[in-house]
């Protein structure tokens, strides 16, 4: 499982966000620090269409997207996480930028509105649901303004898909009739891995369907097997629908900028009377978000490359701009769209929306543990060099105690994220820190990989294994420094190891597609993912010695990166809840929907963390004691 690359924020702008840490935290158990993966900046403009007189929407911008202008022009509808960090909610504006108002704000998932023709209703896209069996799950919704009374279109007993498989609904547009609202659906489709199944991030089959506002007459528009159909939209006359078309594939690589010309898409319009597609393009571009600008002309995104902007299926000029989710106006003059960036990084410890409001939820870079006495470890990923750090949770004491560089490694690929330290895991004396260095992710079928251990005053570095057989991800036995569990990966040899590193003798725990493996605090369970044979990823422990294996996630979507909790609790990423939007409109992530959980040892009382629209990943608790 490869994880975004974080490259180019300075020193001093990660000792910032480490002096905002507020550890303990008053009237809290304690702080959830975390990994986020997701632009630490977005910022709505509108301009002319040929890019002319570009100004920021809102002045007091705080991280916005997804803008719309209403029908009738007098609003612009968007999402916005102002509230908080990942707690997207829906508000909207004047087009000059005045009047802010919010139209929906709650602890749920709310994104994608879109007013009505005559402007009294908003659909949008939330994971709130009254009946425990969809909650988390995107739906499709629909407020009443003048009444705020709300009414749930997909998700219910009559608008469902198979249960146990994906069943997300997205991007919703009304007719210009306002009798429709389309939308795309992932509902009764598999849970797949990227290529062909084998990766643990999953990609999106996607058809367009339609349905009335009171939640009759769904209707399938288009669809077509391994393919994706995302981000309908309508024609002025609503005689046709227009969307982006890719292979499930492709799904992958449209949010991967490392496969520029390999995830290419077409932009497809049916009729809606008589079925009949058009296919307006042609070529390897990644084309997303058609929108008729008039009955003939088709407007639309190039996500990536050389040709990123906006283009036409008529002779007028593209836009060659960096720029995302653009919305045209209805007079075919300006457009809205959304500046995105990664940079500078999001600050360690900077506050984060908490859906469990007993714990403090703050940004943290990759791989945290704790150590008895009250320092974590961790690898600095964020700023692109992967080398291990030390700290106090409150950000002070900060050293580095391992440079990952001057050890052969392909800098190259260190700041992409495919190489360096990770994994780090104290020992129970809290003297040594154990970790993995060499080449990680899709690069282990090539490179090699050793388990490595460092003194806490970074001193005494010695790698403890041979590199033979790729080797990583360790974890210390917490009542014996000397004994380490690791995972190998080789043609003939897969599967988890025991070293007693005062005799360097290895044992098999386990063999197959094992990974992440993690001692839990009371010594007596190892968590680790596992690859099954029907291609699904689960959380399962063991005992040391081998015996007491147990399968403690059975759900058909991913599970992975389980980590132990300070009270023996097992936390851990992962998606059963499905996508949140559609795969191919986000930005250089892998999981883009990965929420995280929190579970008992033996797999009962699991709940959600998190319900962002982001990837995250990574947690550890920090309590206040």
């Amino acid at each position: 499982m490869d994880r975004r690359n974080f490259i180019g924020a300075s020193l001093a702008s990660l000792a910032a966000g480490a002096a905002k840490a507020a550890v303990p935290t008053v009237g809290k158990k304690g702080t959830l620090l975390m990994n986020r993966i997701a632009p630490s900046i977005s910022q709505l403009h509108i301009a002319d269409l040929d890019g002319s007189n570009e100004r920021q929407l809102l002045a007091d911008t705080k991280f916005e997207y997804n803008g719309a202008l209403s029908p009738k022009g007098d609003w612009v509808v968007f999402t916005s996480e102002r509230v908080a960090d990942g707690q997207s909610d829906i508000f909207r504006a004047r087009p000059d930028g005045t009047g802010l108002q919010p139209l929906v704000v709650t602890p749920a998932m709310d994104d994608a509105g879109v007013l009505s023709p005559d402007g009294t209703k908003l659909a949008f896209v939330s994971t709130r649901n009254p009946t425990a069996a969809n909650e988390g799950r995107a739906n499709i919704w629909v407020l009443d303004i003048p009444t705020g009374k709300l009414k749930q279109l997909t998700g219910t007993p009559s608008v469902h898909g198979e249960s146990g498989l994906p069943d997300g609904y997205f991007r919703p547009q009304w007719s210009p009739d306002g009798q429709w609202i389309a939308f795309s659906t992932d509902r009764n489709t598999r849970w797949t891995g990227h290529h062909g199944g084998a990766g643990w991030e999953h990609t999106q089959e996607l058809s367009i369907y339609r349905i009335r506002p009171d939640g009759t007459g769904l209707t399938k528009v288009a669809s077509r097997p391994g393919y994706c159909l995302g981000s309908p939209k309508w024609s002025p006359d609503g005689r046709h629908i227009v969307f982006y078309e890719m292979t499930v594939e492709a799904t992958w690589g449209a949010r991967r900028p490392n496969f520029i010309g390999k995830a290419p898409s077409q932009i497809v319009s049916v009729e809606l009377a008589t079925g009949e597609r058009t296919i307006h393009t042609n070529g390897d571009d990644l084309k997303l978000q058609p929108q008729f600008l008039s009955n003939k002309e088709i407007g639309y995104l190039v996500k990536y490359g050389p040709q990123e902007g906006l283009h036409y299926t008529s002779d007028r000029a593209p836009l060659l701009r960096n720029l995302r989710s653009p919305n045209w106006t209805r007079d075919g003059k300006s457009v809205i769209y959304e500046k995105v960036s990664f940079q500078p990084i999001r600050p360690m410890f900077k506050p984060l929306y908490g859906w469990d409001k007993a714990w403090d939820y703050r940004h943290m870079d990759v791989f945290p543990i704790m150590s008895r006495d009250g320092w974590l470890v961790y690898t600095e990923k964020q700023l692109g060099n992967s080398s291990i750090y030390i700290m106090r949770p409150d950000g002070s004491g900060k050293q580095k105690v391992f440079e990952s560089s001057g050890h052969g490694l392909d800098l190259a690929k260190v700041k992409f994220g495919l190489a360096g330290a990770f994994q780090p895991s104290w020992s129970g004396d809290g003297q040594w820190i154990v970790f993995g260095l060499g080449y990680w992710f899709t690069e282990r079928s090539t490179e090699t990989a050793a388990i490595w251990r460092v003194r806490r005053d970074g001193t005494g570095a010695e790698q403890l294994t041979d590199g033979t057989i790729h080797s990583g991800f360790p974890s210390v036995d917490p009542a014996n420094p000397n004994r380490i569990v690791f995972r190998v990966w080789s043609e003939k040899e897969k599967g988890l190891r025991i070293m007693d590193l005062s005799t360097r003798q290895i044992t098999v725990l386990t063999e197959g597609f094992d990974n992440l493996p993690g001692w839990s605090p009371n010594g007596r369970w190892i968590v680790f993912t596992r690859k099954r044979t029907d291609g699904n990823f689960d959380i399962y422990t063991i005992h040391p010695d081998g015996s007491n294996l147990r399968r403690v996630t059975t759900h058909e979507s991913s599970d992975g990166h389980a980590v132990w909790s300070y009270d023996n609790q097992i936390m851990w990423s992962g998606s059963q809840h499905g996508f949140r939007d559609e795969a191919a409109l986000y930005e250089m992530t892998f999981q883009q929907y990965g929420q995280i959980y929190i579970m008992n040892a033996d797999g009962s009382n699991k709940r959600m963390l998190t319900d962002s629209k982001w990837e995250d990943s990574m947690p550890i608790l920090v309590p206040n004691h």
